[in-house]
């Protein structure tokens, strides 16, 4: 019973399991005896169906769970025996029986797969980039720019549409004279050349004014998510109803006094924005160097990944990004999601997990409450009530044990930058946030 080991691959394992009917008469005998005191037959009263009668009804069915409760029991105890780490869960298969008058025993082949050995390699010959950014007057004025553009606000005017104009239309499409699902609508609000609709939709509309009608072609990409339209020239006619311009916000004593600078200083403005660009830069610069330290570990440590593990992680991605299109109402059962577009990103992540959880039982990297409060507090502060969204987390244990992996990982990362040579690297602002 499992002393006969059958090595597949590295990780896929496989032995047999005996189990006697024989032993399994007694558990077999017990359980139909609990069963027949809440059995309720039409004739009998409640408690008092025979136990024959019981055992007619029932008794394929409890034989099946006993032996399958005793071939999970034999494979843990065996496991434990040999001291192997079951990765996932174990394919149980029936061995056929020769045994004409009926087994006296049940045979399973188990197969399964173990954790892989881990060893770290030398992570003092690998080396990493550290961003080294300083805030110039420009990365201020841009971040000035942005957030007027986020008060813009828009007023109708009396004039041709141009670039940046709110419209709202109506339009009509069709592919070679036939309507399509969606083709049609009226009212739609839509920003020029903002990338909302395909840009030569919108810069088609560049140049109409308020009451005007316009045809035109539209050639939809051959990927485009709509299968009716993908690839196909679209004939759309559209009505323009409405045109109004954007405002910006000067920026003035009231524009400060709005972002919250009480004397409306804009002196005090751009010392904050500056701060919160700083604050922003070392965020960035340790996800930089987070991605980077992740990467070494994945370098110098040879190791494979149990399919089980990955196909667990595959399903979970797979759901989280079905999930994840219906908050954007969107159908997520018309979307072509397959396993493969999945596997790579799975893979990688269930080798660093295995890697990030051999290191902090090896180097004792354990979280803290103290580091797990403090990543909480610090997520806390982008919300408009601290305190609330700190009580949110902590009523959670699925949200808590999310800080708790972020300090685990933060441990990690420190524990690795004390190995890894570091190479400074003078970027911009935009280089390091990837605006291009």
């Amino acid at each position: 019973m499992g002393s006969n080991v059958e090595t597949l691959s590295t990780l896929e394992r496989r032995f047999d399991i005996t189990v006697s009917l024989e032993k399994l008469h007694d558990e077999i005998e017990k359980r139909l005896k609990r069963l027949a005191k809440t059995t309720k037959l039409h004739g009998f009263r409640p408690g008092k169906v025979p136990l024959k009668i019981v055992t007619q009804m029932y008794g394929e069915q409890i034989q099946q769970d006993v032996l399958n409760d005793a071939v999970h029991k034999e494979f843990t105890d065996a496991i434990k025996a040999l001291n192997l780490q079951v990765a996932g869960y174990p394919r149980f298969e029936a061995k056929s029986t020769s045994n004409s008058d009926g087994p006296s025993e049940y045979t399973f082949t188990a197969t399964f797969e173990i954790y892989p050995e881990i060893v770290i390699g030398d992570l003092s010959q690998q080396s990493i980039e550290r961003p080294n950014v300083q805030i110039a007057d420009a990365d201020i004025e841009k971040t000035l720019e942005m957030i007027r553009k986020q008060r813009v606000v828009f007023q109708s005017v009396n004039r041709a549409a141009k670039k940046g104009d709110r419209v709202k239309i109506d339009y009509h499409g069709v592919i070679d004279g036939n309507e399509f699902a969606g083709g049609k609508a009226k009212d739609i609000q839509l920003i020029l050349e903002d990338g909302r609709f395909l840009k030569d939709f919108e810069t088609s509309l560049v140049g109409m004014k308020v009451g005007n009608s316009k045809s035109f072609d539209v050639v939809f990409p051959e990927n485009y998510h709509g299968k009716d339209v993908a690839g196909k020239t679209v004939t759309f006619e559209v009505k323009l109803n409405e045109l109004e311009e954007p405002v910006l916000p000067n920026v003035d004593a009231d524009f400060a006094k709005l972002l919250g600078v009480s004397d409306g200083d804009l002196g005090k403005l751009r010392e904050g924005i500056q701060q919160d660009l700083e604050r922003e830069v070392a965020k960035r610069i340790r996800i930089k160097l987070k991605e980077q330290v992740m990467q070494s570990l994945l370098d110098t440590t040879q190791i494979e990944a149990p399919s089980a593990l990955v196909n667990k992680e595959i399903e979970r991605l797979m759901q989280n990004a079905k999930n994840d299109l219906e908050s954007r109402g969107m159908k997520a059962k018309e979307m072509p999601f397959k396993s493969d577009m999945f596997k790579d990103k799975a893979v990688y992540r269930v080798k660093l997990g295995l890697i990030l959880a051999e290191l902090v039982k090896v180097h004792a990297l354990k979280a803290s409450p103290e580091q797990v409060r403090y990543i909480i507090e610090e997520a806390a502060q982008s919300y408009e009530n601290p305190d609330q969204v700190i009580k949110w987390h902590y009523a959670s244990p699925e949200r808590l044990q999310e800080a708790e992996s972020l300090a685990l990982e933060e441990n990690v990362v420190n524990w690795a930058l004390d190995k890894i040579k570091l190479i400074d690297k003078t970027v911009t602002f935009d280089e390091l946030m990837g605006i291009s």
